[in-house]
């Protein structure tokens, strides 16, 4: 099984990256959250020419936030400098666009998008619709060794529902699951396997990646103890930020309240209501989102909240966790480090070496 490391980007993360490659970790994947943290092209490019062998991917690059072309490039330039090594990550948009008050894009628009970008990797020439119209465009001097498009570009697609899975199986993308707990992966797992056969394709050609966030705790250490508030907190949080998107904005919540947390989700949706500017309820909302606890936040987000959301536990608990997402088969474990604390890619080490 392989194991990465997820970042709320900043430009320096190529530090972390470095030392998750000699620790083995093989992955690392760069947040698209301009609102929130750097850009994940800029830090990329750093940790490309600071790495020699870990895979760098965009975890999870969002269509609106540039056009494909661009994007295209950007891919094509790291390529460049990491040959073979860059992994194209992409999904509708949560985190950077609900930062910005916006909803997930249209799947036909992710798609589109994908379509663009993969035939420009090919050194296709390529219709795509830019400024109002269709146009016509290639790449006009990939061979002059400033970019590279001969090495492959590995497309990996999240989707959490069927028709996002249709497009993953569609495409032969791998697939990127975010989720809470075990079962939620599990049956993730199994609602793509089930895509992926309807789209005529072997599943031993699945790949499959896991993403979440936790804290592997000390022995009587408690699940909401200043290292897990840090490292595991913001996951749990992000329970509220989309309770709190419901309520105050209209924008849907895909994930349930489990009953042992629903007052405490009930007060921060509450207290969500004095948010300020009033017409802007998700500059405060979506503030740390993934990165930190804000202090007005942290009386709501408790141990049993962080039990249900993130894989906080001991060595032993979190090894027989990620043992049941490798035997329902998994390829890739993937964990985010939270900004601050970094070092906790010590901690998960130890556990990536239980599965070498």
């Amino acid at each position: 099984m392989d194991f990465g490391i997820a970042l709320a980007t900043s430009a320096d993360s190529w530090k972390v990256v470095e030392r998750a490659e000699n620790l083995g970790f093989t992955n690392a994947w760069f947040y698209d959250t301009q609102m929130l943290s750097a850009d994940c092209f800029v830090a990329m490019g750093a940790a490309a020419v600071k790495t020699n062998r870990i895979r760098l991917g965009t975890g999870v690059l969002i269509p609106s936030n540039r056009i494909a072309p661009v994007a295209a490039n950007a891919l094509a330039s790291l390529n460049q400098l990491a040959p073979g090594r860059i992994d194209f990550g992409i999904g509708t948009g949560f985190t950077g666009r609900r930062a910005m008050g916006l909803s997930a894009l249209k799947l036909s628009e992710m798609e589109e998008y994908i379509r663009v970008v993969m035939a420009m990797l090919a050194n296709e020439t390529v219709e795509a619709h830019l400024d109002g119209r269709k146009r016509k465009i290639r790449f006009l001097n990939p061979g002059a060794g400033l970019i590279n498009t001969i090495d492959p570009v590995s497309l990996h697609v999240s989707a959490y529902g069927p028709r996002g899975r249709a497009i993953a199986a569609k495409l032969g993308a791998a697939w990127i699951l975010f989720f809470n707990d075990v079962a939620d992966g599990i049956q993730g797992l199994e609602g793509m396997r089930q895509s992926w056969a309807r789209a005529g394709r072997a599943i031993s050609d699945l790949r499959s990646t896991a993403f979440v966030l936790g804290c592997v705790l000390e022995h009587g250490e408690p699940a909401d103890s200043e290292r897990a508030m840090a490292q595991a907190g913001p996951r749990a949080a992000v329970l509220l930020h989309r309770c709190a998107d419901e309520a105050l904005t209209g924008l849907p919540n895909s994930s349930p309240v489990p009953d042992s947390v629903a007052d405490v989700v009930a007060g921060y949706v509450e207290m969500a209501r004095e948010f300020e500017p009033k017409d802007a309820p998700w500059l405060e909302n979506h503030r740390g989102h993934l990165m930190f606890l804000k202090d007005s936040e942290r009386r709501f987000v408790n141990a049993e909240l962080i039990r249900q959301t993130t894989f906080t536990g001991t060595q032993e608990d979190i090894k027989g966790r990620i043992e049941a997402l490798r035997d329902a088969g998994y390829g890739q474990f993937t964990v985010q480090l939270t900004p601050g604390s970094e070092a906790a890619v010590e901690d998960w080490a130890k556990i990536k070496r239980a599965f070498n």
